[in-house]
């Protein structure tokens, strides 16, 4: 017999009460911690998904500096149809989603532009820059420009992309001329920047 034999007969089964309190504050505070990622993991999935499902098969985006409040435009020319920019902002193929004037506080404060395609036109795409607003004496305007493209059953990929630097009003840089297959694939060999002017084109058409 030992010393602790004699409080055997006192062990109320408090030790085990106190374990399976331990483990329910476990358990409880694993649930816990799973509740509160829930909502990022579902907003996660959910961007995943806005994004497989937005509009568009052929996507042209440019961006400029935010801190830049100058009025640049974006200008898409899809195979048979009219350029679409601020003048003309859809056709049967091409919308002009977001006119950015580039005014500082806006709804979003990014200075962006973007133009979606319905389906793929196979056939010579153009995508022009123009610089709408006066540039002050010295000043250089960085413009991005990309192109994605989404086909059938597809995530979206970029095919393009390029930097131009606008320096006075009115100037028009071509940023791409290409071609593309009706499934999205870019022609070999068809890639260029060949100045191709679609303001002065559409201004003609509006006068005629």
């Amino acid at each position: 017999m030992t010393p602790f034999d004699e409080f055997k007969d006192f062990d109320d089964g408090t030790t085990d009460t106190v374990f399976r309190d331990v483990i329910l504050l476990t358990l409880i505070g694993f649930v816990a911690i799973v509740v509160m990622l829930l909502p990022h993991v579902q907003q996660k999935k959910k961007e995943q998904t806005e994004d497989h499902k937005a509009p568009g098969s052929v996507i042209v985006e440019m961006h400029w500096p935010n801190d830049m409040p100058l009025d640049v435009d974006l200008w898409v020319k899809a195979p048979k149809a009219t350029a679409v920019g601020f003048w003309n902002q859809g056709n049967d193929i091409f919308n002009l989603l977001r006119d950015d004037l580039g005014i500082e506080g806006d709804a979003t404060n990014e200075n962006y532009e973007i133009s979606y395609s319905r389906g793929i036109r196979p056939g010579e795409y153009i995508v022009n820059v123009h610089m709408y607003g006066v540039v002050p004496l010295g000043t250089v305007v960085p413009v991005t420009v990309v192109v994605s493209v989404r086909g059938k059953y597809e995530e979206l990929r970029q095919i393009l992309t390029t930097k131009l630097n606008m320096r006075h009003h009115n100037q028009e840089e071509t940023a791409f001329v290409f071609r593309l297959t009706g499934e999205g694939n870019l022609v070999e060999g068809s890639v260029s920047t060949l100045r191709r002017p679609l303001i002065t084109g559409y201004r003609k058409q509006r006068n005629e």
